[in-house]
């Protein structure tokens, strides 16, 4: 006979065995495989739930053994099986899927999922657990649309279930146990943001440095605007390139933990915030001036053709990263209405090469380190490194050939007091890049330079220096002979 003590246990999935929505995690799938699927959905939709989910379901094809899974829950289930009780999964997901779950993760004794035009939710799972399973039964869940079940149920597993519905299910029901999420911290949407990658923005006030115009006021409002409408902008694109790029980021050693692939920041909450931030980042490019705008939607019209495509193809990645950061600096001249050197381009195209192939070997070197030979979605491979190292350096030490070419030119001189003093800078640009490549073959470098070069004490001081140096050769009259 059947008791309270050792009723089977019945599990959702979406929301509960894992903190991801699979569905919404599918549907993103599959229009990153076609944006014409977009149109599609409608006409799938019309056909009743249970139909669309299958069309979602054939047409994307889940990783299960990629997702985000509730080690705490899955603890105490394996604990449960161990005694002899019966798990069983009752999930709203298509019956591929949550087969798919059941056998990656060798728990359940039993599956019931959506299939046959049965859309397996709410007051439909509650008939099928009582059909298939029995009339006495624990369940695990942590939505709204539990409720029902809850009620039914002998007794209560809440897994991360907000604080008004948890109430209303213990009034109702005991609790067997109770699982706690992490919480949604302010610290995790700057993380998704990535704001410290706001940093690379600062090349847009490259041309008001080197234009010595630090006293314009007009100039340093604009500027500062168009920081604002580019930070916005790139955290925008930042967004949904995670959640285009969920399980190449969850087979990453440490791109697993951002909070779309760990599953800690809902996806359908990213979308609404990107588009927010979006909206908000080209208002503000409006009011800067047109050019600016108009330099805004041509990076993101980039940035996008990356993020989607491009980034997939050897080589083509890096050069696109590099012409990015160009971008900046040439927004930057748009904004505050000042030309921008071919000098300044010139270099500019070579130092951000390097720095681009830097986050690439540096990527490598660490998957090599793991034991992985290949990256995931993307066409690079652990043996590459012998190309692209001496590209890198190559690149590195053609930006400091085009800086000293830079330095004995008419428009130094006229521009400059002591021009002579610059060569200080190039030793620093040899220096500062020589050691970013010299921790790439050591395996410090983090994944992207600029995030290394901030935390880098070595590089701070090095990148201060050189400025201080440029603001010398600029303000001082010396008689230097060389």
């Amino acid at each position: 006979m059947t008791t309270v003590t050792n009723a089977p246990l019945v599990v959702d999935l979406d929301g509960t065995l894992t903190p991801t929505d699979t569905l919404v995690e599918s549907l993103v799938k599959v229009v990153k495989q076609s944006p014409m699927n977009l149109l599609r959905l409608p006409f799938w939709l019309i056909k009743g739930k249970a139909a669309f989910k299958a069309v979602i379901a054939a047409q994307a094809g889940v990783a299960v053994e990629l997702l985000p899974y509730r080690e705490p829950l899955l603890d105490y289930l394996r604990k449960e099986r161990s005694k002899g009780r019966r798990i069983v999964l009752a999930t709203a997901a298509h019956h591929s899927i949550a087969d798919g779950v059941a056998k990656h993760l060798d728990l359940f004794d039993q599956v019931l999922a959506t299939e046959a035009g049965c859309n397996l939710k709410g007051k439909a799972k509650l008939n099928a657990i009582q059909k298939k399973v029995g009339g006495t039964f624990v369940y695990a869940g942590d939505s709204k649309a539990d409720v029902p079940i809850w009620k039914a149920a002998q007794k209560a597993v809440l897994v991360d279930v907000q604080p008004g519905i948890a109430a209303m299910v213990r009034q109702a029901v005991p609790i067997e146990h109770e699982f706690q999420g992490d919480g949604v911290g302010l610290s995790l949407w700057l993380h998704a943001l990535r704001v410290h990658q706001w940093l690379k923005n600062l090349l847009l006030f490259v041309p008001l440095m080197t234009a010595f115009s630090f006293t314009d006021i007009g100039k340093l409002s604009s500027i500062f605007l168009a920081f604002l409408a580019f930070s916005f902008s790139a955290s925008a694109t930042y967004i949904v390139n995670d959640l285009w790029d969920l399980e190449n980021d969850r087979a990453h050693p440490r791109k697993r933990l951002r909070p779309f692939a760990s599953a800690k920041l809902p996806i359908l909450q990213g979308l609404a915030v990107s588009v927010g931030i979006l909206l908000l980042g080209l208002v503000l490019a409006f009011t800067v001036s047109l050019g600016f705008f108009l330099m805004l939607l041509l990076y993101l019209v980039l940035t996008s053709a990356y993020s989607w495509v491009l980034k997939e193809y050897v080589l083509i990645d890096v050069l696109m990263l590099s012409l990015l950061y160009t971008l900046r600096i040439l927004a930057g001249s748009v904004a505050i209405g000042i030309a921008t050197s071919s000098w300044l381009l010139a270099f500019s195209a070579f130092i951000f090469l390097s720095l681009a192939l830097v986050k690439r070997c540096a990527e490598l070197v660490s998957l090599g380190e793991n034991g992985v030979a290949a990256t995931r979605g993307r066409d690079y491979q652990v043996t590459d490194l012998v190309v692209l190292w001496p590209m890198g350096v190559g690149s590195a030490l053609s930006a400091v050939v085009v800086f000293g070419l830079f330095i004995n030119t008419p428009e130094t001189e006229s521009r400059y007091g002591t021009p002579q003093l610059l060569w200080l800078v190039a030793i620093g640009l040899i220096y500062w890049l020589a050691r970013l490549w010299v921790k790439t073959s050591r395996g410090e470098m983090h994944d992207d330079p600029v995030i290394y070069a901030i935390k880098d004490r070595g590089s701070r001081v090095t990148v201060f220096a050189m400025i201080a140096v440029m603001l010398a050769a600029h303000f001082l009259t010396l008689e230097i002979s060389l």
